[in-house]
């Protein structure tokens, strides 16, 4: 079971998915590989070296049934690469007749070596079955049940009237019992890495999720700001008698109030975008001088924050500068781009502006924070004004002010860096499975089969105690690794040391305390059991370690035996195949080993990243969707009728009316746009926002706050400040608002004494698409032209104890 986000719940939760995750199946593959070329090698090494020890009159029957084998492995090999093309019967089939034709073969080839080559072929093909059929256990089973039977069939047919064999029977089901347990183990651990990654690739999803929504909401009180909230406060101020700008204008609002946000992936051509900067009409208009040092292709995300920015600069230069004419210069640097606009107005002093005046704080610096650039603007009362957007090109994307990500511009540093991570994760769990898995093998085979072995051939060591001490010695080794690897610890590389020493010196001691003649035979306890042991020390390092121990664990061997002369062809071609069967099956384990941990890991973490990648896409698709459309809900109540009205000739700007309500739904806009902010008064932020918008048409306000603030909901606040925002919106004079805290209660009142006729402030906050929060109450009363409105929150008790 995988773990990802629930797409289109909108909760933010994750959801259990059912089926493995990219490391399990990733492993499966890989073990599936391993097995059968594991088994095709072994076929056809210990095959040959088989047929080599046959009488040559025998030679060619038993070429006769090794052969199909040989091309039963191909065809097996060749359907990896084409799965679709074979059956699993087939498969299954083919894997089944290698075991019988390698059986068979026992009895034509004959003699010592038959047998060494039946077992060794028998044997690794069933523990390779194992990992073949993984996922099918059934079949591994049934593979490893026929082998069973070919393995006593052959030995009865090689020795008619002889009682079978068993022991090599019992070291078979001791083998498939442990190749089943190690994949089981290092199954479990890929399985729990996969939770854990989807775990942490939920919780990242979450955070980016979350960062995009809030750049994306960033991004749409920026555009509120440029276009309609900036439209209705004009109107409402009543600028100038030449309104002939208004009417396209409000269309435009309303398009850019109605576009969905999307993943902008493209590059723009800022040369080109700079050239559509609008200038204005009438008295609102500014000339702009563009200077600009092209080309300057970049991606659209920054372009278009620049594009907007320098939009919203040239409304302020019309608005505040005093002067109408300015200057536009953009040229490349160090891979990025800057661009400046000036004027040689009025000026003014940058710290003296509150953060909650969006122009500068929103519209243009922090657009560009949002996609990794910057912004500055140097001013000074009477020397002009100049702002400066830079984008320092793709080493920007990281620097990004809260981790936020625009559409756009991917952030590939941050994604190399938890790729880096989730890889080093998976391997870590894949390489303390398969430790566990191959010390498990260590241990069991060494207390089972090399025991079994040393306590029945005492009598042919010399001396009998150098071998058993030597055993002991190789049990502690064990012992010592496996205190650090059940408690999830790496083994020191000081121990590592002194525990690989001293499996060299067992290798060593029990080769020449052997007589040569038995060297890798029965009484041989330590030749297969020797390589176990120094895999699971050096599980972590390359293969070439592993390989360079195995050469001189062989090279003892070798010394030992031909210390007492050369050895004959039968005994050359035993210790052959046993090498092939032990020795060579350790070194393709090592390999595997070093597969999972530099191919399988890698890839897992690919998959599993791109697969986030997906998830997160759809998420943020998901809630954008959603929250565009909650959005543009809130205002199509009031807003969207206005610019409407407008845009196409229905509403007048001379109407005092239109002004009046264009007023108040620009005090509504400035009041969403202080909802933000972090101060440590909220509420008396977001009524200081409604204030200025009032201050601007000329009115005068005056603000009085009593008592100690307190924690308000955002949803309180709303329903607190906009019966306040109504008011002031339609006030043509003076007013006074009072904010009065106590410890159990907050109360927020606005005398207006000149206050325009209107709908009642329960009207106009049900009109604006919200319904009331029950725990306000807003008081009206009106005498004359003066109108004082009073809207109250209690707290509500805790834990059923009224506050005091």
């Amino acid at each position: 079971m995988r773990y990802g986000g629930g797409g289109g719940n909108g909760d933010g939760a994750t959801e259990p998915v059912e089926g493995p995750g990219s490391g399990e199946v990733l492993l499966n593959l890989a073990l599936e590989r391993f097995g059968v070329w594991l088994r095709s090698i072994v076929v056809c090494l210990c095959g040959a070296l088989g047929a080599v020890s046959a009488d040559a009159a025998d030679v060619p029957l038993a070429v006769s049934l090794l052969l199909p084998a040989f091309i039963a492995c191909c065809v097996r090999l060749y359907s990896l690469r084409r799965p679709s093309l074979f059956p699993l019967a087939l498969l299954w089939a083919s894997d089944a007749a290698v075991v019988v034709l390698a059986g068979l073969s026992q009895p034509v080839i004959g003699g010592d070596g038959a047998g060494v080559m039946v077992e060794a072929i028998v044997g690794i093909s069933v523990v390779a079955f194992q990992y073949e059929w993984a996922t099918r256990p059934v079949a591994g089973a049934a593979l490893a049940a026929l082998g069973a039977v070919v393995l006593v069939l052959g030995d009865v047919l090689h020795s008619p009237g002889h009682s079978p064999d068993l022991v090599p029977l019992l070291r078979m089901l001791i083998q498939v019992c442990l190749s089943r347990a190690a994949y089981l183990i290092v199954r479990a651990l890929a399985r729990a890495a996969d939770r854990a990654a989807a775990v942490r690739a939920a919780a990242r999803r979450e955070t980016e999720v979350a960062a995009v929504r809030r750049a994306t909401e960033r991004e749409y009180l920026a555009t509120l700001h440029d276009t309609a909230s900036a439209t209705l406060l004009m109107v409402s101020q009543g600028d100038g008698r030449d309104w002939s700008w208004l009417a396209p204008r409000a269309r435009q609002d309303l398009e850019a109030m109605s576009a969905m946000p999307g993943f902008e992936t493209g590059s723009v051509d800022l040369v080109a975008l700079l050239g559509c900067v609008p200038e204005g009409e009438g008295r609102t208009r500014v000339r702009l001088r563009t200077h600009i040092e092209g080309p300057l292709v970049i991606p659209s995300g920054p372009g278009l924050a620049m594009f907007n920015g320098v939009r919203e600069a040239v409304t302020n230069v019309a608005r505040h500068a005093g002067v109408r004419e300015a200057e536009l210069r953009a040229w490349p640097e160090a891979g990025g781009a800057v661009v400046e606009l000036s004027d040689a107005g009025g000026g003014f002093d940058p710290e003296s502006v509150p953060a909650r005046r969006r122009g500068i704080s929103g519209s243009v610096i922090g657009r560009m924070h949002a996609v990794g650039g910057s912004a500055s603007v140097t001013s000074r009362p009477g020397t002009g004004t100049r702002v400066q957007w830079r984008w320092h090109g793709q080493a920007g994307v990281s620097r990004a002010g809260d981790g936020a990500q625009t559409p756009g511009v991917p952030s590939r540093p941050r994604a190399r860096v938890r790729h880096t991570a989730d890889v080093r994760f998976i391997r870590g769990r894949l390489l303390h499975g398969t430790q566990l898995a191959v010390l498990l093998i260590s241990l069991v085979w060494q207390f089972t089969i090399s025991l079994r072995r040393l306590v029945v051939h005492q009598d042919v060591y010399r001396p009998a105690w150098a071998q058993t001490a030597a055993f002991v010695c190789l049990a502690a080794v064990a012992v010592l690794g496996a205190a650090y690897l059940l408690r999830g610890r790496r083994i020191p590389p000081a121990v590592r040391g002194w525990s690989l020493g001293s499996v060299l010196a067992v290798s060593a001691v029990c080769a020449f305390t052997l007589p040569p003649e038995q060297s890798t035979g029965a009484p041989d306890w330590a030749f297969g059991v020797v390589g176990w042991h120094a895999l699971f020390l050096l599980a972590d390092l390359r293969v070439k370690a592993y390989a360079a121990f195995l050469g001189a664990h062989v090279l003892f061997n070798a010394a030992a035996v031909f210390l007492f002369g050369a050895p004959t062809v039968t005994q050359w071609t035993v210790m052959g195949i046993s090498t092939t069967a032990s020795c060579g099956f350790q070194l393709s384990v090592a390999v595997l080993m070093s597969h999972l941990l530099q191919g399988t890991a890698p890839a897992a973490g690919t998959a599993a990243a791109l697969e986030e990648e997906l998830r997160t896409r759809e998420r943020i698709h998901e809630d954008m969707q959603r929250d565009h459309k909650e959005r543009y809900r809130a205002l199509t109540a009031t807003t969207v009728p206005l610019l409407v009205g407008l845009g196409h000739g229905a509403l007048s700007p001379h109407d005092e009316e239109v002004r009046l309500q264009c007023g108040v739904e620009a005090a509504r806009m400035r009041r969403l746009f202080a909802e933000g902010d972090a101060v440590s008064d909220p509420l008396l932020n977001e009524l200081r926002a409604c204030v200025e918008v009032a201050e601007h048409k000329g009115v005068t306000v005056d603000m009085a706050v009593r008592g100690r603030p307190g924690e308000v909901p955002v949803e309180v606040r709303r329903e607190l400040v906009d019966p306040v925002a109504v008011t002031l919106g339609r006030t043509r004079s003076t007013a006074r608002v009072t904010v009065v805290w106590t410890p159990r209660a907050v109360r927020v009142s606005v005398v207006s004494e000149d206050c325009a006729g209107g709908p009642g402030t329960g009207e106009a906050a049900r009109a604006h698409g919200r319904t009331t929060v029950a725990e306000v109450t807003v008081e009206r009363t009106t005498r004359g032209g003066s109108v004082w409105v009073e809207a109250g929150w209690r707290r509500p008790a805790v834990s059923g104890v009224d506050q005091t």
